[in-house]
C-alpha cells in the first residue's frame, strides 16, 4: 500500500497525544542509517523515506501505535540510534518510522543481569551497570550513539566478543519482551533458544520494548597498542592472546596503511608499523607485554581508562570493528568494506594472495571473537570502491581462497549474513506480524521484489 492510500488523518487521531515528527527534512534524516558505508546500498536506498516518525515514550504508547498501524495497514520500520550498516532502519515502502529512543529506562540491575527498556543508549546502560560494579558483555564500536534494542535486532557481536562470544551464544541475551503488530497487540516473552526468533531479524517480526542481558563483574580495561613490522606477526600475537587464562576484551589487527586515518594516534601508530589494538585486564598486562615481545612487537600504548580519558587519547575500541571503516570514510568516501570469516587455523596465504592481486585496493583488518566457545578470526578489510563488479570480484576471490563472506552490500537478511531464510524467524513473523507490515522487504530478495512491485 502506498502512502497516498493510507488514511493518515485516521491514524493521527488514533495516536493522539503521542509525539510525532512530520517535518519533511527531519523525516528524511530519520529514514536513514549507516547504509552509506556501502556505495551499492547508498544507490539503492538513498531515496527511501517514511511518511511520519512516531516517538512513543513507553510500552503503553507502543501498543497504541502498533494497534493503529495494524488497523490502517501502515508499514512500520523500527529505529533506535540508526547506526546499522545494512539499511535495517530504512523504510522501503514509506509508512512510519517507529523510534524507540524515549524508552530509555533501566528497570532492574541484579547480580549477573540487567533488565532495561530497549531504547536506551548502550553507553548509558553500561554506565548504569558499572555503578553496581558490573559491565555489559559486549557492545558495538558505536556504543555512544547506538541503542541496546538496535544492537540486539541488527547486530551480532563486537567489543567483548573475544571474551564472551556473540549475542546468539546461550545466556548472553536472557529474555526479550515483544509487542506484536495486530489490532489488539499482545505481549510475547522470549527466553532461552526462543530468543533467536527475534534476534538479528532487522525488526521484521516484533517490536522489542524490553530485554534482559547477562552482565559480569566490571574490569578496569587498559587500552593497548602493539606495533609489528610484519602483519602476520600481529595475527600470531592475537592468536596467542586467545587463552582462557588471559583477560582480554578486544583484539583488533590493522595493517600499517590505516595509520593515515588515525591522526590523533600518530605518536602510537606510525605509518611504517602494523598495529594490534587491544583492551587488556590488569592481571594480564605483564603476560601481554611478554608475549608482545616474543612475537616481535613493541607496546606503544598501555593506559587505564582513567589515564586514557585524562590524556584525551581515542579509545582503542574506536579503532576496531567497523569503526575502522568509519575512520577511513571521514578521509575518503570512496572506501567501503567486506565482512569475511577466515578458516581456522589462520592461513596467511589468503592474505598474501589478496595483497599480491589487489594491492592498495584492499587494506587488511582482522578481529578475534568467540562463537559457541571456539575462537574465530573475522575480517573487515577496507576496499577501494571503483564499481560493483570489481567489489564482488574481490569478494569472490576471498571465497575462492577458502574464506566465507557475509555480504555487507545487501539490505536483506537472507542474502546477507544468514545466506538462507530462517524458517524459525519466518514462522514467528507470521505470529507477531500477521499483516506483514514490519519492515517489509527486508527478509529476502524475493520478498523485497514483491513489496517493491506492489507499490510501483
Amino acid at each position: 500500500m502506498s502512502d497516498s492510500m493510507i488514511d493518515w488523518d485516521g491514524f493521527r487521531a488514533a495516536i493522539t497525544g503521542i509525539a510525532i515528527i512530520d517535518d519533511a527534512q527531519k523525516v528524511r534524516l530519520k529514514s536513514r542509517d549507516y547504509f552509506w558505508y556501502s556505495p551499492v546500498l547508498n544507490e539503492q536506498l538513498k531515496g527511501c523515506r517514511a511518511h511520519l516518525v512516531v516517538l512513543p515514550k513507553n510500552e503503553k504508547e507502543v501498543i497504541q501505535v502498533a494497534s493503529a498501524c495494524a488497523k490502517f495497514k501502515i508499514p512500520v520500520t523500527i529505529r533506535g540510534g540508526g547506526t546499522g550498516n545494512y539499511g535495517q532502519a530504512v523504510p522501503l515502502v514509506g509508512g512510519i518510522i517507529l523510534e524507540l529512543t524515549k524508552l530509555n529506562k533501566v528497570l532492574e540491575i541484579g547480580d549477573g543481569f540487567v533488565r532495561t527498556e530497549a531504547g536506551i543508549m548502550i553507553e548509558a546502560l553500561d554506565e548504569a551497570v558499572h555503578e553496581e560494579g558490573q559491565e555489559l558483555l559486549m557492545w558495538p564500536s558505536t556504543r555512544n550513539i547506538a541503542t541496546i534494542g538496535g544492537f540486539i535486532a541488527g547486530g551480532s557481536g563486537g567489543i567483548g566478543s573475544v571474551r564472551h562470544g556473540v549475542l546468539r551464544d546461550d545466556g548472553n541475551v536472557r529474555s526479550l519482551r515483544i509487542v506484536t503488530l495486530e489490532e489488539e497487540p499482545r505481549i510475547i516473552i522470549l527466553e532461552g533458544a526462543d530468543i533467536q526468533k527475534a534476534h538479528h531479524a532487522y525488526g521484521t517480526n516484533g517490536i522489542i520494548t524490553e530485554l534482559e542481558l547477562a552482565v559480569r563483574p566490571a574490569v578496569d580495561w587498559h587500552h593497548a597498542i602493539v606495533l609489528f613490522d610484519n602483519y602476520e606477526q600481529g595475527i600470531r600475537f592475537g592468536e596467542a592472546l586467545c587463552r582462557e587464562d588471559y583477560d582480554i576484551y578486544l583484539i583488533s589487527v590493522v595493517d600499517k596503511r590505516f595509520s593515515a586515518f588515525y591522526r590523533e594516534l600518530k605518536d602510537y601508530f606510525p605509518p611504517d608499523k602494523h598495529a594490534v589494538f587491544a583492551m587488556v585486564g590488569p592481571e594480564t598486562i605483564e603476560a601481554f607485554k611478554v608475549d608482545a615481545a616474543r612475537f616481535g612487537g613493541m607496546v606503544s600504548l598501555m593506559v587505564s581508562e582513567a589515564e586514557r580519558a585524562a590524556a584525551d587519547i581515542p579509545p582503542t575500541y574506536e579503532c576496531s570493528w567497523n569503526h575502522t571503516t568509519l575512520q577511513a570514510l571521514k578521509s575518503d568516501r570512496t572506501w567501503t568494506y567486506l565482512q569475511v570469516a577466515y578458516p581456522q587455523p589462520y592461513k596467511p596465504a589468503i592474505d598474501a594472495v589478496i595483497m599480491a592481486e589487489f594491492g592498495d585496493e584492499v587494506y587488511l583488518h582482522h578481529e578475534f571473537a568467540r562463537e559457541r566457545g571456539d575462537y574465530q578470526l573475522f575480517a573487515l578489510p577496507l576496499v577501494k570502491y571503483t564499481g560493483k563488479e570489481r567489489l564482488y570480484e574481490i569478494s569472490n576471490r576471498f571465497e575462492e581462497l577458502g574464506a566465507g563472506i557475509f555480504d555487507a552490500h545487501v539490505y536483506t537478511i537472507a542474502e546477507g549474513g544468514m545466506k538462507v531464510i530462517d524458517p524459525v524467524q519466518m514462522a514467528f513473523k507470521e505470529e507477531a506480524d500477521p499483516h506483514g507490515l514490519m519492515n517489509p522487504g527486508k527478509t529476502s530478495a524475493e520478498e523485497a521484489e514483491k513489496v517493491l512491485a506492489a507499490i510501483s
